[in-house]
């Protein structure tokens, strides 16, 4: 059950974190038909790719561990936007900016998620 209410939260800090960017960025958007697919293959990507980044960047760079976030969540914009037609991205500042609103947008949703649903909080409804 811990794991899946955690891969949910992972999922709706994502969704939040890409509509902050679609709600605020023009040219960045998501085919609303196609949205959950597109938070899925998102996170699938993000999920593939951070241990990646991280073996790699520890062996080779570790000076990028401190923004191995921001380099897989820019990894996964860019390759979702090449994999999924309904998800554009708008050019290389709407990338750099959706990178940073994506990542505050799912750590703050994450946060929250995590707080009134995450494992430690089914722990204290339970008592």
């Amino acid at each position: 059950m811990k794991t899946i209410i955690s891969m949910l939260i992972y999922l709706g800090g994502n969704a939040i974190g890409l509509l902050l960017a679609m709600f605020t960025l023009s040219g960045f958007s998501i085919d609303i038909s196609a949205f959950l697919v597109a938070v899925i293959l998102f996170s699938v990507i993000l999920a593939l790719l951070t241990p990646m980044i991280r073996k790699y960047s520890e062996k080779n760079a570790p000076a990028l561990m401190g923004g191995l976030a921001l380099l897989t969540i820019g990894a996964g914009l860019f390759l979702t936007n090449i994999v999924m037609s309904g998800f554009q991205i708008g050019g290389i500042v709407n990338w750099i900016l959706a990178t940073l609103l994506v990542w505050i947008g799912s750590v703050i949703a994450t946060l929250v998620l995590q707080h009134f649903f995450g494992p430690q909080r089914a722990k204290v409804a339970k008592k």
